[in-house]
């Protein structure tokens, strides 16, 4: 899989939200670096790829209790 970047429309709403998914997506094979907007009205998480899909990191987020979708 190519390296690429990925955005999804999260809940993340703060920085105590971003702490609570930060160590799994910091531990997360495939993903090489990672930042949510929470300024950005829909919370953009933008993730860059080294081979992670979209579903893997929708079900991290999910796993935490936030809402989160791909954004095309």
């Amino acid at each position: 899989m190519e390296n690429q970047e990925l955005k999804f429309k999260t809940n993340l709403n703060c920085g105590g939200c971003v702490s609570k998914v930060q160590s799994d997506l910091d531990n997360a094979e495939g993903i090489c670096n990672w930042n949510v907007d929470t300024y950005n009205t829909d919370k953009i998480l933008t993730v860059k790829s080294e081979g992670i899909s979209e579903e893997e990191v929708v079900a991290i987020i999910k796993s935490k209790g936030f809402k989160v979708e791909a954004l095309k």
